[in-house]
């Protein structure tokens, strides 16, 4: 079982989100064992949805760019990078250049997006992303290859065109999908290396667009339909399958019950996750740094070999 830690990048208003914190948290979770780390994408937020939980966040590659640069092991994990805010190739030269410059380092974790203002604001049509998601998977893995590329998209006209630097992890970094969606599992089985769907409760569809889970039953459910499409479409590479335990949420300050999400991971890995997203809370440098420690002795060691 392998852990990647949430970086508190969208406190973008205090120190948690600074250069020096950023460097210090990630080579605190390399040290202490964590496999990766990840940082959220939004580019521009509609105010109403701020008003109602929404956050902030630093760009997705300039903050992984600070962690790289202080780390050796850890992973870069963009969780999750909405590829259609952006021209797919724009989006695959960033992931390249972190890619070759940390060492072959990078987790693409990509989604369609749920925020309707924020694709008017960046002037994406809504109705396009999930062709526009898909289009820019397969875009991204044909510039990687860093020979030419000729193919037409949606709104692009490539005509043939290379991009260098190649990333340093070939044939491609891994491309993780997120979204609780059969569509969104189909992605990930036809055109990714993993699936990151997330814990929600029912009726969060509304805010989220994308179908709850709110159950060992549904996620058990979920697993089993990607397993069933991976065979019927020949699929035979393992998929990795990537949750957040119980127990803990991004946005709260409430103390991690060791016990219940111990016992979660262990449920969890009998379903079949191979990956855990992991959120912890912390106003300050020195509490999250805190409960870092604390979480990888208590929960990260007993949890190790599942």
């Amino acid at each position: 079982m392998k852990a990647s830690l949430g970086l508190p990048t969208y406190r973008v208003e205090g120190d948690l989100a600074s250069a020096d914190a950023i460097g210090t948290l990630a080579a605190a979770a390399e040290d202490a064992g964590f496999d990766a780390a990840f940082v959220t994408d939004h580019p521009f937020p509609s105010d109403r949805w701020l008003a109602t939980g929404g956050h902030h966040a630093l760009d997705p590659f300039v903050a992984l760019s600070f962690a790289a640069a202080a780390t050796r092991r850890l992973r870069l994990h963009l969780n999750l990078l909405v590829p259609a805010y952006r021209n797919p190739f724009v989006a695959a030269k960033a992931v390249a250049s972190l890619d070759a410059l940390s060492g072959g380092r990078v987790i693409v974790g990509v989604g369609a997006g749920y925020l309707e203002p924020e694709f008017a604001a960046l002037g994406v049509d809504y109705a396009e992303r999930n062709e526009l998601t898909d289009e820019a998977l397969v875009a991204m893995r044909a510039a990687w290859t860093g020979e030419s590329v000729t193919a037409n998209g949606r709104h692009w006209q490539a005509g043939g065109n290379t991009m260098l630097p190649r990333p340093a992890q070939q044939p491609a970094p891994p491309i993780w999908v997120g979204g609780n969606s059969r569509r969104a599992i189909r992605r990930a089985v036809e055109l990714g290396d993993g699936w990151m769907p997330m814990p929600s409760p029912a009726g969060s569809e509304r805010r989220l667009h994308t179908p709850p889970i709110a159950s060992r039953d549904e996620l058990a459910s979920r697993i089993r339909y990607a397993r069933e499409h991976a065979a019927a479409v020949g699929r035979t590479t393992p998929l990795e399958v990537v949750f957040m335990p119980g127990g803990l949420d991004m946005f709260t300050n409430a103390e991690v019950d060791v016990g219940r999400v111990v016992e979660g991971i262990r449920d969890l890995a009998a379903l079949g996750v191979t990956y855990l997203t992991v959120s912890l809370p912390g106003d300050t440098r020195a509490v999250f740094l805190d409960q870092l420690e604390n979480f990888a002795r208590d929960v990260l060691e007993p949890v190790r070999d599942l």
